[in-house]
């Protein structure tokens, strides 16, 4: 099982930055729909995405149609768009035996309709209120990967690690740490 982050046609590099580290950080493939409304190299996108890139798994791609045809038969696509119906929550995502994509639109139109109308059953939408247009793309990710991660159990990620200046052990998880006197008369 890979679940795969696909961005069509993203347009600001601070945005894909932000997705690469996600992506580097629970070992999820980033797909990249071109054309790009920037650089690869672009210092933007680099400094968003420190010095990760290395660690991210990269897949170009010339347009959708190109896209398209990488799937297999044991891929699952969804596509995360505010005009569906269907919460992303409301899909498991624990099949072994598939690959896992999950398809952002751009930041300014979103996916294209006819796209859209064509996989209609694999439309998946994040619950918001009116008051705004959209979520931001890279939050928007992260809410939606991080679901199927946990639905998942988070695999191959580690959901405890000690640090050798770790705030939460020893001297800092002491009983009292957070108690003060706060003037009160007994």
């Amino acid at each position: 099982m890979t679940n795969h982050v696909v961005l069509y046609e993203p347009l600001m590099p601070a945005n894909t930055g932000n997705i690469a580290r996600t992506c580097a950080g629970t070992n999820t493939v980033l797909d990249l729909i071109e054309p790009l409304g920037f650089q690869l190299d672009d210092r933007h996108m680099k400094r968003a995405g420190l010095d990760y890139w290395e660690k991210v798994e990269i897949h170009r791609h010339d347009d959708l149609a190109a896209f398209l045809k990488t799937l297999g038969p044991n891929s699952e696509m969804y596509l995360i768009s505010k005009f569906s119906s269907t919460s992303y929550t409301d899909i498991s995502y624990t099949d072994k035996a598939k690959d896992y994509y999950f398809v952002f639109g751009k930041e300014t139109t979103g996916l294209p309709e006819t796209f859209m109308r064509e996989y209609y059953d694999r439309n998946l939408r994040i619950p918001m209120s009116d008051n705004i247009r959209a979520f931001n793309l890279s939050n928007s990710v992260a809410i939606v990967l991080f679901e199927a991660l946990r639905q998942q159990n988070f695999p191959h990620l580690e959901t405890s690690h000690h640090y050798a200046n770790d705030k939460l052990k020893d001297d800092y998880n002491r009983p009292g740490r957070y108690e003060r006197d706060l003037g009160e008369e007994k």
